[in-house]
């Protein structure tokens, strides 16, 4: 079963590029990363006039587009679809990232960044670490936001190579 982490916190905090960071780690690992972005207010990929819109636009209910280095789906849906649902669409990496999905029962690593947020979003019980620019708990891990080496070293430990 391929891990999912979920990265969490209040918005502007910092979630995305935190991610990015670590993501850029672990490829230099020679990690496979699948990330899941969650948005609320629903998305647009395909561009009007192509041909993979054109086919959505005559009713096709999944469009795939592939090229030598790419492919995408695009699936219509008659209503949100679960995290484990989406999670079942991935195959062949090694750990997949969520952002956003901090109402879901996954390990989570919560952003805080003092000078945007009054507080923690999660008590410390529910994360798995916390990446902050200040110091907040002495019982779970704990990384700085300006480097994300040392989180992605604490993966590969506890999460991708954990018997090692």
């Amino acid at each position: 079963m391929i891990p999912v982490i979920s990265f969490v916190g209040r918005s502007n905090c910092g979630k995305t590029t935190y991610l990015e960071k670590v993501i850029r780690e672990l490829k230099i690992r020679g990690y496979r990363v699948a990330t899941i972005k969650h948005d609320v207010h629903g998305f647009e990929m395909d561009q009007p006039g192509k041909d993979t819109w054109r086919h959505a636009q005559a009713g096709a209910d999944v469009v795939c587009i592939s090229s030598p280095d790419k492919m995408a789906m695009i699936k219509r849906v008659d209503k949100e679809l679960a995290l484990d649902e989406v999670i079942a669409y991935i195959k062949d990496v090694d750990i997949i990232f969520t952002e956003g999905y901090k109402r879901e029962r996954k390990r989570k690593i919560e952003i805080y960044r003092q000078a945007v947020c009054d507080s923690p979003l999660f008590p410390k019980e529910d994360l798995l670490a916390i990446a902050t620019d200040t110091h907040l708990y002495d019982d779970i891990p704990q990384f700085p936001l300006d480097d994300a080496r040392e989180l992605a070293m604490f993966l590969e430990a506890t999460i991708l190579k954990p018997e090692q």
